[in-house]
């Protein structure tokens, strides 16, 4: 196998399984950045993953190739939609953020999996026909080299993960919205005072986490499962705000981390077909991806800044 070819195979599959993770992260970033800690992401991505299969399985007849893209927009309204028990529990009646974000990802498992043995029968749905599959981009696929590494037989989600985080990061930065939303992270009192309605701008935040982390679900569940059980997720919504903290709440921080943890996952499904990596026992493999986490965690948490107000209530006129 040649370096090209190989390096063909390490990148489709770094971008892919990283995708679900740049999406959920990014999301995250909007939610942490206004001041409301989201543990929720897991559950967040479960809801994407439920609603992106069911409704698969249920239109693809009619959709055709259309359906996994409909789904992911459907999937978005629905987590945006979900997140909003968050927002409600954590911004208006003050609960405490992490206990209502793990409120989130058991209610979540626990109604989704729920629906399925209604809808279906069984513990988990179908495998659906229509999901993401490789392409060529016309034009780049033939530029030497960098064609057949970077556009040829690729999924479309990946590089569309990579744009929104790039503009996520335009948006958070670089847009009076996204100078309002930090600010509300860093000193909400300092926020209210010059009219910004904090909790207008926490409730955006949360529910933009959500819609990114339910299209991450069913960017997962479509690309990767291609069904929906108690273990589609399995963890991807932890190891995406892992990324987060390991970006240090910067979109394409976040978007890099999750590139890394992207690559790692990957090493377990294509590391036997590499020569550098074929006589490492399929195990270690399987657990790399966690292993890098608490690695990367543990050397690097301590010098991430968290917004300033992360995980603390506001409440107009108290100093």
């Amino acid at each position: 196998m040649g370096l090209v070819d190989t390096l063909s195979i390490i990148i489709s599959a770094t971008l892919i399984w990283a995708a679900p993770l740049i999406f959920t992260a990014i999301g995250g970033a909007f939610s942490e950045r206004s001041g409301v800690v989201n543990i929720g992401l897991e559950g967040l991505m479960v809801t994407g993953a439920f609603t992106g299969i069911v409704f698969n399985l249920t239109f693809a007849g009619s959709l055709g190739d259309a359906t996994p893209w409909i789904a992911l927009l459907v999937a978005m309204i629905v987590g945006a939609l979900f997140s909003l028990l968050h927002a409600l529990a954590s911004i208006t009646f003050r609960a405490d953020q992490v206990v209502s974000g793990v409120a989130i990802n058991m209610l979540a498992l626990g109604l989704s999996l729920f629906l399925v043995k209604i809808i279906y029968g069984k513990g988990q749905t179908d495998i659906i026909r229509e999901g993401f599959g490789k392409v060529d981009i016309p034009l780049l696929k033939d530029i030497p080299v960098i064609g057949d590494i970077f556009f040829n037989n690729i999924y479309l989600p990946s590089y569309l993960a990579i744009i929104v985080a790039i503009l996520v990061w335009f948006v958070m930065f670089k847009t009076p919205f996204g100078l309002r939303l930090r600010s509300v992270g860093e000193h909400p009192m300092a926020a209210d005072t010059m009219g910004i309605n904090v909790t207008k701008m926490r409730y955006i935040g949360v529910t933009l986490s959500g819609a990114l982390a339910g299209i991450g679900g069913a960017v997962y569940a479509q690309a990767i499962s291609s069904d929906f059980s108690h273990a589609t997720i399995n963890g991807q919504g932890f190891m995406a705000l892992a990324a987060l903290v390991f970006g240090k709440w910067h979109p394409l921080g976040a978007m890099g981390a999750a590139l890394f943890f992207g690559f790692a996952q990957s090493l377990s499904i294509i590391g036997g077909s590499l020569p550098l990596f074929e006589n490492i026992p399929n195990v270690y493999l399987l657990i790399a991806p966690y292993v890098l986490t608490i690695f990367a965690l543990a050397g690097f948490i301590g010098k991430a800044d968290a917004p300033k107000a992360l995980g603390t209530t506001y409440i107009k006129g108290n100093l």
